[in-house]
């Protein structure tokens, strides 16, 4: 009996990128592309193929001033952001000079599919990393094809995307947990000029908040999500539950078609992830901290951290990804998230009165950690501030414990 024997390859490159999320994808953008007059870098971008190891398609929210580099990929930006308080009361907010962006994995896919197809300086291979070892002179990426056939990669510098198995440890880890239904109603519900950013008109748990997002795209087709910031996600039936409630209680949506969902799992915490696992390894993204604590934005700090390492490979520096949100932005979210999780602070009356009195533009670049101390001191005018006092000389006692496991990978 002859036995198949699965054939192997080797690669050799400068910088091996492992994953095709955000991150993976970022980097491998701006090494496709380098600057006029810098060094020539060889990348292999490793890429699950279609099957169990690939994500499911999401999205990814962040805003920017003007145009960017994939506005021809974006689904909808919008220029205006709505809260709602518990009892109805709005707040509408010009975001000028910002726009509100909207980006689906497969749409930055494919972009980046044309772009590195075009490139000398970039291969994609699509196979799962296994393992990443030290080797001399950089280090090893051992990957298997969808065929079961090997691929090795020798590198001088890898950048792993990919989720930790387990969360560092923590003095506070919060779950931002959602599910999301592409809906298309029988009869015009939704304004195509704004977006629903926290809508609080939702059944709050016992732990944590809950909010309704809406992303509308036309006045019957929108992308709404309920979310909770709690300690442990709800299973599919509590989600649909809370999502048909939204709609039909909420919003009067009535009849409708879902179309497609999302559901995913962003930890919020204050763990300092590791972004160097070797001496030629390193993490990028949400493994690499990229994460805002209070939040949950990721994708515009991706874009920080992913720009500053292309320039320092491009230049001949050694590329470790910076630590892309400040000290004090992430003492002031580790602080927020204790007050939260010791339920010292009410959620959804402490961002509706943040976005009452903070102007929008001032309060999204806090949130991207662009503001300076003296703006960061107006906006702390209208936080609690016994509550967050107490939080604040609590944190330093309170002991950094490991989660039992990261939570699954978000898919939006």
């Amino acid at each position: 009996m002859e036995v198949e024997v699965k054939s192997e390859v080797e690669v050799e490159s400068d910088v091996a990128v492992v994953g095709a999320g955000a991150a993976g994808l970022s980097l491998a953008l701006r090494l496709a592309r380098p600057p006029a007059g810098g060094r020539r870098v060889t990348a292999v971008l490793l890429a699950a193929p279609p099957g169990p190891f690939r994500a499911a398609r999401r999205t990814w929210c962040y805003w920017e001033t003007g145009a960017g580099p994939y506005d021809s990929a974006l689904t909808a930006s919008w220029g205006r952001l709505r809260v709602r308080s518990r009892d109805g009361r709005t707040v509408d907010a010009g975001i000028e000079p910002l726009r509100y962006k909207m980006l689906r994995s497969d749409a930055l896919e494919d972009l980046a599919g044309q772009v590195l197809a075009g490139s000398p300086w970039v291969t994609t291979v699509e196979a799962v990393a296994e393992r990443v070892e030290s080797a001399a002179g950089g280090a090893v990426v051992h990957a298997r094809r969808a065929d079961g056939s090997r691929v090795t990669v020798r590198a001088r510098w890898v950048f792993d995307s990919r989720p930790p198995e387990r969360l560092p440890p923590a003095r506070t880890t919060l779950l931002q947990h959602f599910r999301g239904w592409f809906v298309r109603t029988s009869h015009p519900v939704f304004d195509p000029g704004a977006v629903e950013l926290m809508d609080f008109r939702t059944p709050q748990p016992a732990h944590g908040l809950s909010f309704g997002y809406v992303l509308p795209t036309g006045p019957r087709e929108a992308l709404v999500e309920y979310t909770e910031f709690s300690r442990d996600p709800l299973d599919r039936h509590a989600y649909d539950r809370a999502l048909r409630h939204y709609l039909h209680d909420v919003l009067g949506a009535g009849d409708h078609e879902v179309l497609e969902c999302e559901q995913g799992v962003i930890p919020m915490t204050d763990a300092d992830f590791p972004r160097r696992t070797a001496a030629s390894v390193f993490r990028i993204g949400a493994a690499a901290g990229a994460t805002r604590p209070a939040t949950g934005y990721t994708f515009s700090a991706v874009q920080r951290q992913t720009r500053a390492v292309a320039a320092a490979l491009h230049a001949g520096r050694r590329p470790v990804p910076p630590r892309v949100h400040s000290a004090r932005s992430r003492y002031m979210d580790a602080v927020l998230l204790h007050a939260l999780d010791h339920g010292r602070v009410d959620g959804p009356a402490f961002f509706t009165r943040l976005f009452t009195h903070v102007p929008a533009p001032r309060l999204l670049r806090f949130l991207d950690g662009r503001t300076g101390l003296a703006e960061d001191l107006s906006i702390g005018l209208h936080v609690p501030v016994p509550a967050m006092l107490v939080s604040a000389l609590a944190l330093p006692f309170a002991p950094r414990r490991t989660a039992p496991a990261a939570p699954p990978p978000s898919t939006a």
